[in-house]
This record gives structure tokens, C-alpha cells and sequence, in this order.
């Protein structure tokens, strides 16, 4: 396994002009603020599901109250 692992190191390649990072910095912190844009979407849009599903269950325990006749 070790032998293996010391095969594959020549295709590692690290550039001597650092200013070849920068596109992946960049790309980098696109997806990431892409995600974190997307990720506060989701939970609003949750929060809204939430706030629904309460207002329907409330109506459904209004209306099945409503329905039963009252205990003597």
C-alpha cells in the first residue's frame, strides 16, 4: 500500500507562480457563497412550510371540535 501511494506522488503538481490559485480561490468562494445563499433559502421556504402545516392543523382540530357532540 505504502508503495503505491509513492507511485502516484509525481502527479501532484504545486506551480511555482502562486497567482495560478487565484481563479480556484475565487471559484471557491463562489460555491461557497452560493451554497450559503441557497442553504437560507431552503430554511426560509422550511419555516414557511412550517407556518402553514400549523395553520391547516389548527383548522382540522377547529373543524373535528366542532363535529363532536359534548361529552355530559
Amino acid at each position: 500500500m505504502k508503495m503505491e501511494m509513492v507511485l502516484l506522488m509525481p502527479f501532484l503538481y504545486f506551480p511555482e507562480d502562486k497567482s495560478l490559485y487565484i481563479p480556484a480561490f475565487l471559484t471557491l468562494f463562489l460555491f461557497m457563497a452560493l451554497g450559503y445563499v441557497f442553504f437560507q433559502w431552503i430554511r426560509k421556504k422550511s419555516r414557511q412550510e412550517e407556518e402553514k402545516a400549523r395553520e391547516l392543523e389548527k383548522q382540522v382540530l377547529s373543524e373535528r371540535n366542532a363535529k363532536q357532540p359534548p361529552r355530559p
